[in-house]
């Protein structure tokens, strides 16, 4: 049952690397959390699997650090501009871990995730055309970029320091429309199916996969603080140095991603951990023809209160909710009021 035990471990860590850099739908939406301090960084060899279930509802249009109306977009039409309107869009992102730990040194780890995605859009309205019949929606939902990182935490003789290094794969759909604007560019890439805009291409940005091989670097730290708390620091940095979309006017490039987190649990019950997480994401302009690049920069501030249970010895439940505390977005992009993350995982 070690195995289990640890594997169960790693799947919930998973899930946190995962959501923490790998939202393609917005600059910076509620996908930081810290996975691998929700469960506790393990060191236990063996196998581990895990799933995550997070839930964005990007409902709310912003500017810089603050929000604004539809009509106050769409104005920006009015006056002979150019500018897309967005209604909203749901994420829903269903992630599986696979994990091992051959030492205390060393834990491998894939992530694959799923990608639940339904996105709604004005186009480019005026004021007056801010009504139901001018909304244009598409679904996504297939399988995304696959990551696979690898964890070294033999630094220091109690493994509380650790530093990791992955890769992200282009597994997902891709791509938009070819440079004469007759064809598709990539592989596979969701199309609008409802609206004035039925048939175009979904926004490269906001299909299953971004087309590009990434690589993922970072570092975490946790120590006791005192009897019963535990604190914790997390960095990760993803950038991509391959893109499949390069071809002249069908380029696209994934903006460079920065995830921050820290925090502290309660560990005086260890089945029953609170704990509380700032999380800070950050991700830089989409370059390329096919990128949407005014409107894809921007930072944001989460505090993500949560909780995870021991429910048997081989297995780890938990759950958080993040709130947006602070947002500075580039041009004019869809951020959501609350997120929220729930986990499983089991050792072995």
């Amino acid at each position: 049952m070690k195995p289990i035990k640890f594997l169960a471990t790693t799947i919930l860590s998973l899930g946190i690397v995962m959501s923490s850099l790998d939202c393609f739908a917005c600059a910076a939406c509620g996908c930081s959390l810290s996975s691998e301090a929700a469960t506790g960084y393990s060191t236990t060899t063996g196998w581990s699997v895990s799933l995550q279930y997070d839930y964005i509802n990007q409902n709310q249009l912003r500017t810089g650090t603050g929000s604004v109306s539809s009509p106050q977009v769409a104005a920006i039409n009015d006056a002979g501009g150019s500018q897309e309107v967005e209604h909203g869009t749901i994420n829903r992102y269903i992630t599986l871990g696979l994990g091992y730990t051959p030492s205390a040194d060393w834990n491998l780890k894939l992530l694959f995730p799923f990608i639940d995605r339904s996105h709604t859009t004005y186009g480019q309205a005026t004021s007056d055309q801010l009504t139901p019949d001018q909304i244009s929606g598409a679904s996504v939902s297939s399988l995304g970029d696959i990551k696979f990182i690898t964890s070294y935490q033999g630094l220091l003789s109690n493994h509380n320091l650790g530093i990791q290094l992955g890769v992200k794969l282009p597994t997902g759909a891709y791509g938009g429309p070819n440079a004469s604007g007759t064809g598709i560019a990539g592989r596979n890439p969701v199309n609008f199916t409802s609206g004035p805009n039925t048939g175009d291409l979904l926004d490269t940005s906001l299909q299953a996969g971004t087309g590009s091989t990434d690589l993922i670097a970072g570092a975490y730290y946790n120590n006791k603080v005192s009897q019963n708390f535990r604190a914790f620091v997390n960095f990760q940095f993803q950038a991509a140095v391959k893109q499949e979309l390069n071809q002249p006017g069908e380029e696209y490039r994934p903006g460079n991603q920065e995830a921050l987190s820290f925090g502290i649990r309660y560990e005086a019950n260890p089945r029953i951990v609170p704990q509380l997480q700032v999380n800070i994401n950050h991700r830089s302009q989409d370059l390329g023809t096919l990128a949407d690049t005014p409107n894809s920069a921007g930072t944001a501030a989460y505090l993500s209160p949560g909780l995870s249970i021991s429910i048997l010895k081989d297995v780890q439940i938990y759950g958080f909710g993040q709130l947006p505390i602070y947002s500075k977005l580039d041009g004019y992009q869809l951020f959501p009021h609350v997120t929220g993350s729930v986990g499983l995982a089991y050792a072995f």
